[in-house]
């Protein structure tokens, strides 16, 4: 399996430079390959191997369990057992906000999409009993491929990034065009309404793990919700779309695996996308996005060719108050900062660089400034 670790989260296993029990090639080592399980992290390795030898009918001994660097959000893990790599993703210790790091809804939403033409690993099993290895866990195949740090793609030919990100589209406007009845999936969250609830909550999600005050986080906090752009649709959201959650194929420009689902539900495909094409907005020392890069010379599209070809692949003529999509999704990633920061100041973040990529205040207030730049032109 491939692996995916954005601002909060990771699989990943890495054979040389590759990464996360899915497989990453990054610039940067520290977020690539595994290492020895950390000591606030270890589990019962004895009771995991009883539990997997009764449920997994081709559970083969010795068993390795290997902790894969990066992330913040949920701990991931490389399980070996004889021939076989799984990766097992659970819940952090500790004191957990509510509905943070639901491993369960990852579990059944890669389950649900499995004959769909989102790709995704194939999930073996899922267990709620805290009491196995501490928390509740799942356990899906170790996709073999490529997981890509660096959004520029220094490591590609020209034509090659070009067709990566072609295929990073293709797939989001899979997602988008899945019917979440037909999956069974018409329960994963409620229609209608959707940014309304989500400014709600990552508001109360801000709140309940501040740790200093944020005037941009304030500001934004109580003029989103006044100003909620009509119109709403209802799909299945990826709610965290970046190029580093999703494994590619080892020599192909193919997506084999979409990763990172912690943060899915239904929700508006406008919103999700929108906040995808961040990843132009944002500077390249924050996970090798691409704000402020000559993306053109490196045959990367433009934001607005990127959006283009995603409306021809969903038969949109467009896509309305982008901007106001936008300062959502800063908002929403400076209250998942905050929380990076609140688990840091608890002792119980999953990585030990996640202090130099946690930045709220930056999002903030780069947020606020999509809010004047709309204003101005009102």
């Amino acid at each position: 399996m491939g692996s995916s670790c954005k601002i909060g989260r990771l699989y990943a296993r890495a054979d040389a430079a590759q990464t996360r029990g899915l497989s990453k090639v990054s610039d940067n080592a520290v977020f690539t390959g595994t290492m020895p399980v950390q000591e606030h992290h270890r589990i019962d390795e004895t009771r995991l191997a009883q539990y997997l030898r009764a449920r997994l009918p081709d559970f083969q001994e010795p068993m390795l369990v290997e902790q894969f660097r990066g992330g913040q959000s949920n701990p991931t893990y490389l399980v070996t057992a004889g021939e076989r790599r799984y990766v097992l993703r659970k819940k952090p210790p500790g004191k957990l906000l509510p509905s943070a790091h639901a491993v369960d809804r990852e579990h059944r939403i890669m389950t649900a999409l499995r004959d769909t033409d989102v790709p995704v690993p194939r999930t073996r099993l899922l267990c709620e009993d805290a009491t196995i290895i501490g928390t509740p866990f799942f356990l899906m195949d170790y996709v073999e491929g490529r997981v890509f740090w660096n959004q520029s793609l220094p490591e590609l030919p020209r034509e090659e990034r070009t067709a990566i990100f072609d295929e990073m589209n293709r797939v989001i406007a899979a997602l988008h065009r899945v019917s979440h009845e037909t999956v069974g999936l018409g329960d994963y969250g409620r229609p209608g309404n959707y940014l309304q609830r989500q400014i709600a909550r990552w508001t109360q999600q801000y709140r309940g793990s501040a740790t200093q005050p944020i005037p941009a986080m304030d500001r934004l906090i109580e003029w989103l919700p006044q100003n909620i752009p009509p119109g709403d649709e209802t799909s299945i959201v990826h709610g965290d779309y970046h190029l580093n959650n999703m494994i590619f194929h080892p020599s192909e420009p193919r997506v084999v695996a979409v990763l990172d689902w912690e943060l899915s539900t239904l929700g508006h495909p406008l919103v999700d996308f929108a906040y995808h094409c961040l990843d132009w907005v944002l500077p390249p020392e924050m996970l090798g996005r691409l704000g402020g890069v000559d993306v053109t010379a490196l045959g990367i599209p433009t934001v607005e060719a990127y959006t283009q070809a995603y409306c021809r692949r969903t038969a949109r003529a467009g896509i309305d108050h982008f901007e106001f999509y936008q300062a959502f999704g800063l908002f929403r990633i400076a209250g998942v900062h905050q929380g990076i920061v609140k688990r840091l100041e608890d002792g119980i973040v999953s990585s030990a660089h996640a202090r130099n990529v946690a930045r709220p205040v930056f999002l903030a207030e780069l947020g606020w400034q999509k809010v004047e730049a709309l204003l101005a032109r009102r």
